[in-house]
């Protein structure tokens, strides 16, 4: 029987559950922002999801300062692993760059005219799954970015309907987190097991990548014959590519060096974080073939990010328990489905603590963390960064946990059909 949870992990589950259906609230505390102006700035920060995470994080450390006195709580809060948090702040700002961006984008319309299709349709196509696709070599929080920043600088810059704004958001979402299965290097939760199972490139493929391709084809082009009416404004030139703003080759060159030395290095905080400041510096050197750099963004991105390792680390006691009694079908849909309302990379770690568990519960348990992926905001990683960059272009400013729920469940049942079907 296992031992009795303490009360830091009790009050530790309090808040995790408190800060999920805060996600949840985001759109109301924007709303009580507009009619109560006189606390407005209390009610925008709460309204701020990015903000979630770290707000109840600090209400957990400020309890556990008073149970367990500032030894105990300054030694769990130096014992969590930030290095994710980090890397999400250090890609983002790289890759949201001008000149990643006209990269990136040139990329997209060159596959574009090779496209039997419309210039509007074959940009969405490719937006929503090459990118995603992309994230198995450049990480899911950079593909995250650049398509994030595509469809606000292409199909968001215009009036669309709010159908076809969270059904592009859910098949992001969920394309980005099946997406960076390719390789064990790209995607969170398949990155906390793949050095300690042993896959390697051959054996994601085989066992993740085709079937994760084949679903994010379909999701993409479902959406696209979906609303193949609203995309015709997707073919045109956005302001990302405009002439006069076009970067030269050399500087886009050494932007792609950094992103590069950013990726390789992601499990070395050292080392990436030196690469960022002396990118900072160029820069700043080259202002003119800058865009504001989306540091604010990225820095709430990773607030978020840590606030939700500071709390997953207080869940172990019965998420552990939880998993392992499961068979390998049922821990695939329980995954999925706990992905929802818990980072999918913190239930593979988990999984990995535990030794002698066989081959089809280990694939089952990383597939289904993978599938939920797209569900809401705190399933993956990289999906607080899509909702900071496109936000703004949602009523209120803000997205509702339950619209993006919604939009996200028929890809996420493709995925289900493609992992457990093919």
């Amino acid at each position: 029987m296992p031992p009795s949870p303490t009360t830091v992990q009790m009050i530790g589950a309090t808040l995790f559950a408190l800060a999920v259906a805060h996600t949840f609230a985001t759109k109301f505390f924007e709303r009580l922002a507009h009619s109560q102006p006189r606390h407005a700035g209390l009610w925008h920060l709460l309204g701020e999801v990015e903000v979630v995470f770290g707000f109840w994080a600090m209400v957990l450390m400020l309890s556990m300062f008073a149970l367990a006195g500032k030894q105990d709580a300054t030694g769990y809060l130096e014992s969590r692993n930030f290095t994710e948090p980090m890397f999400v702040f250090a890609i983002m700002v790289i890759a949201g760059t001008r000149a990643v961006l006209q990269f990136a984008g040139s990329l997209v319309r060159l596959a574009a005219r090779f496209t039997p299709l419309p210039q509007g349709m074959a940009m969405y196509f490719l937006v929503l799954a090459l990118v995603p696709l992309l994230g198995s070599f450049i990480t899911e929080p950079a593909a995250m970015t650049l398509a994030a920043l595509m469809l606000r600088e292409t199909l968001f810059s215009r009036p669309i309907s709010t159908r076809l704004k969270y059904s592009t958001l859910g098949v992001l979402f969920v394309n980005i987190s099946i997406g960076g299965t390719l390789t064990p290097f790209a995607a969170p939760p398949v990155l906390m097991v793949a050095g300690v199972w042993g896959w390697d490139i051959v054996y994601m493929i085989s066992h993740f990548g085709w079937k994760a391709a084949l679903a994010v084809a379909v999701n993409a082009g479902c959406a696209m014959l979906l609303f193949r009416r609203e995309l015709d404004h997707m073919g045109q030139r956005s302001t990302v590519d405009a002439a006069p703003a076009r970067v030269p080759a050399s500087v886009i060159a050494v932007h792609l060096l950094f992103l590069l030395g950013v990726v390789v290095f992601a499990h070395h905080p050292a080392v990436f974080m030196g690469l960022f400041l002396f990118f900072l510096g160029f820069a700043t050197a080259y202002e003119r073939h800058q865009d504001r750099l989306i540091l604010r963004e990225a820095l709430l991105v990773a607030f978020f990010l840590a606030g939700l390792v500071v709390l997953g680390g207080q869940q172990q006691w019965w998420l552990q328990p939880l998993l392992m009694g499961m068979d390998a079908t049922t821990v695939y849909f329980g995954a999925t489905a706990l992905t929802a309302i818990t980072d999918n990379a913190a239930l593979t770690y988990l999984g990995s603590l535990v030794p002698g568990l066989s081959e089809e519960f280990k694939v089952a348990l990383v597939a289904g963390a993978v599938t939920g992926g797209g569900l809401t905001v705190i399933a993956n990683a990289p999906n607080p960064a899509g909702v900071a960059i496109l936000r703004s272009k949602f009523e209120d400013g803000a997205i509702h946990p339950l619209g993006l729920l919604v939009a996200a469940l028929p890809p996420t049942v493709v995925a289900v059909l493609a992992f457990q079907l093919l």
